[in-house]
């Protein structure tokens, strides 16, 4: 594994050089995100100084590793800030609908969702702060499990956050007037994106059996 780990290179390839072609925008969940999104690229004989290597040969993953960390922490930022604007939009819309008689606010099962949604959200919040104030004060490295930990928790907390607001919306949830469906795709891809649940699960056992096997 080190041996593989230490032959990872990375390259600036400029986009007019000859031999790159942009093949495609890839839409995630039937939304463009050009042009930050993700493309498909063909690379046929493509060359390119030895200055445009970054950082030295090998270093690869060490350039990679650097990034992730203070990235995964930005990306559980903002998915905790798309579910806390889909938490205010299913309260607001809560309260002026009503069904039955009543209020979707005064109906004990939207109820147990509010509270469930903003104690979940609230435990994702300070998770995520911990492992910032443990990347500050141990670094990265120390804090790979934390890392490993939010990177789990804040999408799955949001996805089911965004997802209860889409029920209470109905059919309005899944179409693009409130913005639900979006924030669900963001939430949703990022399960995947930067590392899936499973790998970081694993990761995090790994760390916490380490704690027992040592003895």
């Amino acid at each position: 594994m080190r041996t593989a780990i230490s032959k990872q290179s990375m390259v600036l390839v400029p986009m007019d050089a000859p031999g790159v072609r942009v093949l495609r925008n890839v839409p995630v969940f039937g939304y463009d995100d050009a042009p930050h999104g993700h493309s498909e690229v063909d690379f046929e004989n493509v060359r390119v100084p030895v200055t445009n290597l970054l950082l030295g040969e090998g270093r690869g993953f060490e350039i990679a590793q650097g990034r992730l960390g203070p990235g995964r922490v930005h990306h559980c930022m903002r998915v905790i800030g798309a579910a806390e604007r889909a938490l205010e939009l299913l309260c607001r819309r809560s309260i002026g609908r009503v069904a039955f008689g009543r209020r979707l606010a005064e109906q004990g099962v939207w109820r147990e969702r509010i509270a469930e949604a903003r104690m979940k959200l609230d435990q994702a919040r300070l998770l995520v702060l911990h492992a910032a104030w443990k990347m500050d004060v141990a670094g990265n490295k120390a804090a790979q499990k934390e890392i490993a930990m939010i990177k789990v928790v804040a999408p799955n907390v949001a996805c089911e956050v965004i997802d209860q607001a889409i029920q209470l919306f109905g059919g309005a949830g899944v179409s693009d007037d409130f913005g639900l469906a979006w924030l669900y795709a963001i939430a949703r891809t990022l399960r995947i994106a930067d590392g899936p649940d499973e790998v970081h699960r694993n990761h995090i056992a790994k760390i916490e059996l380490g704690r027992y096997l040592t003895r």
